[in-house]
């Protein structure tokens, strides 16, 4: 069944209100993404490079940096601003967790350019909530993305991709994978040309979030 993305704020909303808190869907949607890409890699030793916006989709970026680095990969985070202009409570607690992890390296700020060299990038960089043309520093972190030569998972949706209709912004990731949360939202599917393999995860959110909604 593909649910629009209001519809997902919504169920969203009606789970925090039951005590499944909004931290514990973004906790589940990151370990989930985690989940898929051990499927697919050895992740030990794997250098992977994850750019975060200041949002909840930078949010699951977060988390998954911290289960990557339990798995032994060398991970790397570049925030897309500086951290005390991080949007939402959830993602600011998950960046204070990587502050006290040596073994994540931390970028943020206005990073003047990107030199990595990493076995996967993971697109946390902008989620369902895009609208007109995406402006800096994410159209550069967007580009940069696009013209790395290795493999890349998208979380949620690939940035620049609205989930909703499946039309795309001016510039948009093109990714390997992308792993959404909960049920699909219906504009995803119709753009299998950026969203690589497709699937549709479990975040515990209790289907007595839907009653009314759904």
């Amino acid at each position: 069944m593909e649910i629009s993305v209001d519809q997902m704020y919504q169920i969203e909303n009606n789970g925090h209100k039951m005590g499944f808190l909004k931290k514990f869907m973004m906790e589940n949607a990151g370990a989930a993404a985690v989940k898929k890409l051990s499927e697919k890699f050895e992740l030990e030793k794997k250098k992977i490079l994850i750019f975060a916006g200041l949002g909840n989709n930078g949010g699951d970026g977060l988390v998954m940096a911290r289960h990557l680095s339990g798995f032994g990969s060398l991970v790397t985070v570049v925030l897309l601003g500086s951290p005390e202009k991080i949007k939402t409570e959830e993602s600011s607690w998950n960046w204070s967790i990587l502050e006290k992890m040596p073994s994540v390296k931390l970028i943020s700020g206005e990073v003047e350019s990107f030199n990595f060299d990493p076995d996967i990038v993971v697109d946390g960089i902008l989620g369902t909530g895009i609208s007109g043309n995406i402006r800096e520093p994410f159209a550069s972190a967007i580009n940069y993305v696009n013209e790395l030569q290795c493999f890349k998972i998208a979380v949620d949706v690939p940035s620049g991709l609205n989930p909703e209709t499946g039309e795309t912004a001016n510039i948009f990731v093109k990714s390997d994978m992308t792993v959404t949360f909960h049920k699909m939202k219906k504009g995803i599917p119709k753009r299998k040309d950026l969203t690589g393999e497709l699937y549709a995860e479990k975040i515990g959110i209790p289907p007595e979030a839907e009653v009314g909604i759904l």
